[in-house]
C-alpha cells in the first residue's frame, strides 16, 4: 500500500481533458474547472511541473480558457489513446519530467483519469488521485472509478491535502503565498 506524503521535489501535477466539449457534459464542471485552475495555480508557487493532457483535440476542442490562461505554455501533450501511460507521447514527457510522484486530475474519472492512473502505478508510479478534481458524466462512474484506484494502490486525497503536503511547513515565504492567494 502507497502511504508516502507528497513531496513538491518528487511530484509533478498531471491534469487529463479537461476540454471544451467534454467539460459541460461532467457533474459540478465550473468547481471541477476551479479545482483544477488552484492546483496549477499552487503548483506554480511550489515549482511542482504541470503536464496538461488533451484527448483528440481536433474533435473535443482545447483545454478550457479558464486552463490555459494559468498552464505553462509549455505543458500540454495530445494523445487518442485513453491512458496518458499509454499513449507514446504522453508517457516521454511525463519520463522527462523525472518526478516519482503524479498528481492526477481531470476527466472523466472513470475513463482517462483511470487509466491513467492505474497505468502510472504500473510503472512504478506514486499516483495521487485529487478527489475533488476530477469528475464524469455520471457520479457513479466517477464514484466508482475513485474506489478502483484506491484499491489497486492509489491515493485518493482532496486539492488542500495536495497544497499541505507539498508545502511542508508554515514558516516560510512560499506558504504565506500558498496561504494569501489559496486558503481564503
Amino acid at each position: 500500500m502507497n502511504t508516502k506524503l507528497l513531496c513538491a521535489h518528487n511530484s509533478c501535477l498531471l491534469v487529463v481533458d479537461v476540454q471544451e466539449k467534454l467539460v459541460p457534459a461532467v457533474g459540478e464542471p465550473e468547481q471541477l474547472v476551479a479545482n483544477c485552475a488552484w492546483l496549477i495555480g499552487v503548483a506554480a508557487v511550489l515549482d511542482v511541473p504541470v503536464l496538461i493532457s488533451e484527448q483528440y483535440p481536433a474533435g473535443l476542442g482545447p483545454t478550457v480558457a479558464k486552463l490555459r490562461a494559468v498552464a505553462p505554455q509549455d505543458a500540454w501533450m495530445e494523445k487518442v489513446h485513453f491512458s496518458c501511460a499509454e499513449a507514446p507521447s504522453c508517457k516521454a514527457r511525463i519520463e522527462a519530467v523525472g518526478r516519482t510522484q503524479l498528481v492526477v486530475a481531470g476527466i472523466e474519472a472513470h475513463v482517462c483519469v483511470l487509466q491513467t492512473a492505474l497505468g502510472l502505478v504500473q510503472a512504478g508510479k506514486d499516483v495521487f488521485v485529487v478527489a475533488d478534481a476530477v469528475s464524469s458524466r455520471r457520479s457513479l462512474d466517477a464514484e466508482m472509478a475513485l474506489g478502483r484506484m484506491r484499491a489497486a494502490g492509489v491515493q485518493v486525497v482532496t486539492k488542500e491535502m495536495v497544497l499541505f503536503e507539498w508545502a511542508h511547513q508554515a514558516a516560510t515565504a512560499q506558504f504565506r503565498t500558498l496561504s494569501t492567494k489559496f486558503l481564503k
